[in-house]
């Protein structure tokens, strides 16, 4: 292994959930360990393929090989296919004489974590759910670290840290980016605005609600930032008070410019509205395991939002509870209080130094 400069491997990809966090640790590894070698262990197939050279690290890709779930021509080519990925990942600590493998969830960390357990390369894992995933399940079990976005885990170790998130948006002041940033949007910073996203991807039940309730909230005083999503504008119809956008480069500048939102209850999501305390409605995705609707019951539990239910959003909803939140200015600071209370904003910063502390200590 190294003796000087510290060797880290930051394994993650496929979705915003692990990318995100990855890129921002390793950002405040590079800033506050500026020795460091930094190393990303992804797929070509993931959003990391090009966010991360787009970041200015190196990137090193193995096959994408998820865990058969039924008995099929997949399952029996499993074993080999997992194994070569096993292999190669193997190559790559060696052969990069890494220090420290950290994980952040996704298909390449079972390899990463196996490979690095076989030479006996410690692991730092951090889960983004509250529920965790598979791989990170197998990853915790002999990890010299085991850090989470939320409390209640069921990883042996687990400590919570929050969400490593960007800096742009851990430290966003709000208050003083509020004006700058509704004018930026084309709307009135006299007025309240409530932003709506279902993220990059959109999320159309949320969108056609809004669409529908747009006129009343509109006529009712108050404006709407509504991100649609890539692709899922079409047939929505903007008017004064009334922006539409598919996709924000800088959600700060949307946080910013709000007042309350509307959204899913992603891990990711939930962590950067309690960072900079924004009050919130969440909607969890009615699929998967359930982990949207148990990321977002801390929060709500604490005051700092509420939560609907997908199935009965709809634009009655939001004009009868919605609406009057978003007029009820006591009560929104009183939910910015607590959403803040709850929130974690530098989890970055304390993800980066506790990898670079096992990498040295290694």
């Amino acid at each position: 292994m190294s003796t000087t400069a510290p060797r880290i491997l930051l394994a993650g990809g496929g979705s915003a959930g692990h990318v995100s966090p990855l890129l921002a640790t390793a950002a405040q590894i590079s800033r506050r360990s500026p020795e460091a070698e930094v190393l990303v262990l992804g797929t070509q197939a993931g959003l990391e393929a090009d966010l991360v050279p787009a970041a200015g690290y190196e990137l090193l890709t193995i096959d994408k090989v998820p865990f058969p779930r039924r008995p099929d021509l997949t399952a029996l080519r499993f074993p080999g296919r997992f194994g070569a990925t096993l292999r190669q990942v193997r190559s790559v600590l060696r052969e990069r004489e890494i220090d420290v493998v950290a994980g952040f969830g996704g298909y390449v960390c079972p390899p990463a974590y196996l490979a690095a357990a076989s030479l006996r390369r410690p692991l730092v894992v951090h889960e983004a759910n509250r529920r965790p995933g598979l791989a990170n399940r197998l990853g915790a079990r002999r990890a010299a670290a085991v850090l989470t976005a939320f409390d209640g885990s069921t990883l042996p170790g687990a400590r919570r840290i929050g969400m490593p998130m960007r800096e742009a948006v851990a430290h966003l002041d709000r208050a003083v980016r509020r004006e700058e940033a509704v004018r930026r949007h084309g709307l009135d910073p006299s007025r309240p605005v409530l932003l709506a996203t279902g993220g990059s991807l959109g999320a159309q039940r949320l969108n056609a609600a809004v669409a529908e309730a747009a006129e009343s909230i509109v006529a009712a005083g108050a404006q709407i930032l509504h991100v649609t999503g890539r692709g899922k504008a079409e047939g929505i119809r903007e008017r004064e008070g009334y922006r539409v956008v598919e996709y924000v480069t800088a959600m700060e500048d949307a946080y910013a410019a709000a007042d309350l939102a509307l959204t899913r209850s992603g891990a990711g999501t939930v962590c950067e509205l309690t960072a900079v305390g924004l009050p919130a409605v969440l909607v969890p995705l009615p699929i998967g395991n359930g982990e949207q609707a148990l990321n977002g019951q801390e929060v709500v539990a604490a005051g700092g939002a509420l939560m609907v239910p997908d199935a009965e959003l709809d634009a009655g909803r939001l004009r009868e509870e919605v609406l009057p939140l978003l007029q009820d200015e006591e009560r929104l600071r009183a939910m910015a209080d607590a959403s803040r209370a709850f929130g974690i904003s530098d989890a970055a910063e304390v993800m980066a130094d506790v990898v670079t502390g096992v990498a040295r200590r290694a």
